[in-house]
């Protein structure tokens, strides 16, 4: 079986899992550290081209992380294209199961039942708190209603103050974002790399967690330490 990973997070799930299947990765596929494959382009620009050269049985990827034309072009070129769904927990279980699968597992993974049973255990603690989580800036973005983060983050006891907004990810004014007076403001470290020094400024006078985005925003080996490392991050949040 040789496998193309056009999604991060299922790169490191193919490649933890079943070793020596990925034929192919994009170029922001950092994980596993040591991952050896060809980089076809970035999520949003994969080379086409490169990829059929390649003679994948299957690629897989994710209707938010990649583009339909990219995808129609390779089923065109006659490559079978996985596309996965993933908008709140539950459903990352789901569709993991379903790629290892297509890629060849005969079981679940070790590391995918752990991850399971990690998040059936959670308890958020009382009380709830509300937050804002920008994921861009200049302009600022922030999550928007049915997003997988959300998921993961109201299971946390973090609700976000944009999740019944018609957009995905809606641009909102850093005053407005400001004026929403969230408990706090929770600032990953990608798709836009916030650190102690950009991003917190900010929002003077309100927490700040700045946690890991592949924590809050890969489905993959992750899930299994996630509600624990991002239930500290929350926690440790200052202003």
């Amino acid at each position: 079986m040789r496998v193309v990973s056009l999604v991060p997070s299922l790169t490191e799930a193919v490649a933890v899992s079943l070793p020596g299947v990925l034929a192919g990765a994009t170029d922001w596929c950092t994980h596993p550290a040591d991952l050896d494959v060809p980089r076809l382009g970035g999520t949003k620009n994969p080379r086409v081209d490169e990829i059929v050269a390649l003679a994948p049985d299957l690629v897989v990827a994710n209707e938010e992380e990649n583009r339909g034309p990219d995808l129609a072009a390779l089923r065109a070129a006659g490559v079978e294209v996985l596309v996965t769904e993933v908008r709140d927990v539950p459903q990352a279980f789901r569709e993991l199961d379903r790629v290892l699968r297509a890629c060849g597992a005969r079981g679940r993974p070790r590391w995918l039942d752990e991850a399971e049973a990690a998040w059936a255990a959670v308890e958020p603690g009382a009380p709830r708190r509300s937050a804002v989580v920008p994921i861009w800036r200049r302009p600022w973005m922030v999550l928007g209603r049915d997003t997988f983060a959300g998921d993961v983050l109201a299971r946390l006891g973090v609700d976000h103050l944009y999740a019944s907004h018609a957009d995905r990810y809606p641009k909102v004014p850093l005053e407005e974002l400001r004026a929403a007076a969230p408990d706090l403001v929770v600032l990953p470290d990608e798709p836009y790399r916030f650190t102690p020094g950009d991003g917190p400024e900010a929002f003077p006078g309100l927490p700040c967690a700045l946690v890991s985005g592949r924590l809050l925003t890969w489905y993959g080996p992750s899930l299994a330490v996630a509600p624990r490392e991002l239930a500290s991050a929350l926690r440790a949040a200052r202003p």
